[in-house]
């Protein structure tokens, strides 16, 4: 708390990630909690900085435009003529030049457990920047139990630095596009629908493998195409139908017409698609790895990732098929994500910010 006539602690926040154009969850994350950060703390001068414009943000962002390395030169820069109390980084990338208090977000280690899914340059620079938010942050956020494990295990983190804070989920905020847009692609019939990046790590092969075990069933991938090879694998199947980046609309449409989710995912830091679903009342099957069972709890239905496609697609089968299993996990698909909200996860991260603000 803030004595009577006592200057209020100045908190600098990094919204950069969310005003990128291509949106996984680091973005959503930065966007929703920002969003009701001043809310949660309103004891707390925030001031938000990113490098380019985003509407609807929901709060005043200053804009520094810088083309390279905004977060090591253009940030640390205006902060030294601003000095806040300390810098919140929704992402892991702390300036090297910022000498204050910070407090960073882990959201994965998946360039360490599967770093064969970067460039060179890109998992070089991330052990970097991940490192340095180690040594330099008193205290870290973790998103998950998973990726606490992992700084742990792999980082040598003391678990008492370490605070578990999970995402959350919101009502959607646009309606769905019209039902016409599904008939234009062709998807007149029953699919299953994952979510994310097109990647090795998402595990799109194993999805694919096990739908064309299934009658009349196709697959549908909506995310950014990382991995041209594999997309173009993906196209080839008469199964699959690869859309790459969709808008909302279209997203929200695609959960609400899709008779199941997949989430076969190798390892996820979280898993928001996750949460996304099973907010839907979707039936969700999530391979039993990383986060996700976490995260699925009771709400979803799991798949051994080290098995072959059969049992993937037998599960799939039980999903699609059997109406009282169904019900069922619709309704404990609801209850579960209920439990996760952004502003839990906001008071949470508000609470991590006064503990380091009073040390």
């Amino acid at each position: 708390m803030v004595a009577s006539g006592t200057k209020p602690a100045t908190v600098a926040v990094d919204v950069n990630p969310a005003t990128r154009a291509v949106v996984t969850g680091t973005e959503v994350f930065t966007r929703e909690v920002a969003a009701r950060l001043p809310a949660a703390a309103p004891e707390l001068r925030w001031r938000f900085f990113a490098s380019r414009p985003r509407a609807h943000l929901g709060v005043d962002v200053v804009v520094l435009p810088f083309r390279r390395l905004w977060s090591q030169l253009r940030l640390p820069l205006h902060l030294a003529s601003e000095r806040p109390d300390l810098l919140f980084v929704p992402a892991h990338v702390i300036p090297f030049a910022w000498p204050g208090k910070v407090l960073a977000v882990v959201h994965d280690l998946a360039f360490e457990r599967h770093p064969d899914a970067y460039q060179v340059a890109d998992r070089a620079y991330l052990r970097l920047s991940t490192r340095w938010a180690v040594s330099r942050s008193r205290l870290l956020i973790a998103i998950s139990e998973s990726t606490k494990h992992d700084l742990v295990d792999m980082y040598g983190v003391a678990p008492e630095r370490i605070r578990v804070v999970p995402l959350g989920i919101s009502a959607p905020a646009v309606p769905p596009a019209p039902l016409s847009r599904l008939t234009e692609l062709g998807l007149n019939g029953s699919f299953v629908l994952q979510v994310g990046r097109v990647e090795p790590r998402k595990n799109q092969s194993a999805a694919l493998a096990a739908v064309e075990r299934l009658d009349g069933v196709t697959l549908v991938i909506a995310g950014p195409e990382r991995d041209a090879d594999l997309s173009e694998r993906l196209r080839n199947s008469a199964h699959c139908r690869v859309l790459g980046m969709v808008d909302q609309p279209m997203l929200e449409l695609l959960y609400r017409r899709a008779a199941a989710v997949v989430v076969p995912s190798l390892y996820e830091g979280f898993g928001l698609p996750v949460l996304e679903a099973m907010a839907r009342g979707k039936v969700v099957v999530a391979a039993k790895s990383s986060s996700l069972p976490e995260v699925g709890g009771e709400g979803a239905l799991y798949f051994h990732q080290s098995a072959a496609p059969d049992q993937l697609a037998s599960v799939l089968e039980a999903a699609l098929g059997d109406q009282t299993l169904r019900t069922k996990m619709a309704r404990a698909a609801r209850a579960r994500a209920a439990r996760f909200t952004w502003d839990k996860t906001a008071a949470a991260i508000a609470a991590v910010i006064r503990e380091l603000l009073s040390s």
